[in-house]
């Protein structure tokens, strides 16, 4: 593709960066066929390729006054389509030329949004959104005062707050395994804000995984968010700075660990980022490389594993990958063998790739669409009659398993 960025913008980090992105994509619309959205709207603007060109018509007009005339300007066009984004990347799992339309998306999101300000609810909206959702203190008393006034609530929000999940007790003494793979591992323990707060057991049943392996785990007392819910928002500066109090966190540490565990995928993709994003910062660059080089997801430290425990209740299982976990952080096929080493019987699932339109804080800010894409997933998830749906982001899970008859879980919960 051929581009014409200011030069201003173009000597910019930022700039030169968006430049490239562009220049790698060849138009061939591959990347439709298997965005969501797309799928659901059938507006060429509502698909990545679309949104690759609005992000160009926006940044090649920067500082053009031609490109500031009245109803020319392209940001509020933009901004409406970049929205509309869930950011599950399936676009970059398709594209035959590998263009980082997730990093391209994240550019053009942050300078619309310096050119079209959003209206003061919208901003009072994400503003709660960033500050309440990302502590799990937050998100466990605002659920709990949510569940108080259901009844009251329309129906389309009521369906948004969580039911929280009774955790239980950690056990003092669990009896080892001959299996020592992860003998005298120290490992940190990643539990995530929403993930403490609503499903708390799913970070419980991976400490017992490990420590009855041999491992030595430790978690974070009062843990920072990972940044991803700002980065959904687009408030990139807030993102950053949020993932910079997590990596204070873990170098005060006075034990470093040898591994860092995210077992919320949702969280993991941005965690995995932290490199890029500080790689030309003096002082976080160096604890962004050591966080990378010991970070990984759950389901890439239990391969280590060589043996599983039987499954011993149901049997017929109904597996959805989450977007963050087979497109951000492509681990697509990791968590599946370890679900049949334990002896569940994994059933096809028709559009395993397609979102299921969770994608953060997506349900809230666009629930028509949302609700498309949770409904056409439940649909294929049931289709094959599992007794459980099992997935790895607590997002998903909380969203699919709305209204369903079937119970949704995390697969850490399938391996005890």
């Amino acid at each position: 593709m051929q581009t014409s960025l200011p030069s201003e913008f173009l000597a910019t980090d930022r700039g030169a960066r968006a430049d490239a992105i562009l220049r790698s994509c060849v138009h061939c619309g591959f990347c439709n066929a298997t965005c969501p959205t797309y799928q659901e709207t059938g507006d060429e603007l509502d698909g990545p390729r679309g949104r690759i060109y609005l992000i160009k018509d926006l940044l090649e007009q920067d500082g053009d006054p031609a490109g500031r005339a009245e109803g020319a300007d392209p940001a509020p066009r933009t901004l409406r389509h970049l929205d509309r984004c869930l950011t599950c990347r399936a676009c970059e799992t398709t594209c035959p030329s590998g263009v980082a339309y997730g990093e391209l998306l994240e550019i053009g999101r942050s300078e619309v949004a310096e050119r079209q300000p959003r209206g003061f609810w919208a901003r009072l909206q994400r503003r709660w959104l960033a500050t309440q959702l990302s502590r799990a203190g937050r998100v466990r008393l605002w659920a709990r005062l949510g569940g108080l006034f259901r009844w009251a609530l329309p129906g389309s929000l009521a369906r948004q707050i969580p039911r929280l999940q009774r955790a239980q007790r950690p056990d003092a003494e669990l009896a080892p395994l001959a299996d020592k793979a992860f003998d005298g591992l120290q490992v940190l323990l990643l539990d995530g804000c929403v993930q403490k707060a609503a499903t708390p057991n799913t970070s419980l049943a991976l400490e017992r995984l490990l420590r009855r392996r041999g491992a030595q785990t430790a978690r974070l007392r009062e843990e920072h968010c990972c940044g991803g819910l700002a980065l959904h928002l687009s408030d990139e500066a807030r993102a950053r700075a949020e993932a910079a109090r997590l990596l204070d966190q873990v170098e005060a540490l006075p034990v470093a660990p040898a591994v860092i565990v995210s077992s919320a995928s949702g969280c993991g993709v941005t965690q995995r980022d932290y490199a890029a994003w500080f790689a030309k910062d003096p002082h976080y660059g160096p604890l962004a490389a050591r966080w990378a080089e010991r970070f990984c997801d759950a389901s890439e430290l239990l391969a280590r594993s060589t043996t599983l425990a039987p499954a011993v209740q149901a049997r017929r299982i109904a597996w959805h990958a989450p977007c963050t976990l087979q497109h951000g952080q492509r681990l697509g096929g990791s968590v599946e063998p370890l679900l049949r080493a334990a002896g569940y019987e994994l059933l096809p699932v028709a559009e395993g790739g397609v979102c299921c339109g969770s994608a953060g804080t997506y349900s809230l800010l666009q629930p028509e669409l949302s609700a498309a894409l949770q409904a056409r997933k439940q649909a294929a998830l049931t289709a094959p009659a599992p007794e459980l749906i099992a997935t790895a982001n607590v997002g998903c899970q909380l969203h699919i398993g709305d209204g369903l008859g079937v119970c949704v879980v995390h697969w850490l919960e399938l391996l005890e």
